[in-house]
């Protein structure tokens, strides 16, 4: 498939898969008689693989790592195993820290809507009280 289509498919523009392949992110792409890219649409997992590794904050320099030793074949398996389990857990660790801050901002949000509603309360409460009185 041609570079446009690649970046339709995989969502990431045809500027960024021509970064990824010059940096070694990506292999690089075979090319049709006129020299276009003609990608087999098997990268297709790949750059869906290396987009997960991005969500999850590992760096790209671990990715080119990681994508080197792929290409190195199964004798690199333990190795990217490895890499991945220690990546695995900075994720734990991230959403731990991730599911706090929502603990916090819960709070928060629970606050504001406690406060709305004694202020709603209030409202209405003093809606019944002739004006002078409440002075």
């Amino acid at each position: 498939m041609k570079i446009s289509d690649l970046a339709k498919r995989s969502g990431l523009s045809a500027h960024t898969l021509r970064y990824y392949e010059r940096i070694g992110l990506l292999p690089y792409a075979d090319r049709d008689r006129s020299g276009q890219r003609d990608y087999d649409a098997s990268i297709l997992s790949w750059i869906e693989f290396v987009g997960r590794l991005k969500t999850t904050g590992m760096p790209i320099r671990d990715m080119l790592h990681y994508a080197k030793l792929a290409d190195n074949g199964k004798a690199t398996f333990s190795e990217r195993r490895e890499m991945l389990r220690e990546h695995r857990e900075r994720v734990r660790a991230h959403v731990a820290d991730l599911e706090t801050c929502l603990r916090v901002l819960d709070g928060k949000i629970a606050s504001y809507e406690e406060a709305e509603e004694r202020m709603r309360d209030d409202r209405l409460n003093n809606a019944d009280t002739p004006a002078r009185a409440r002075t």
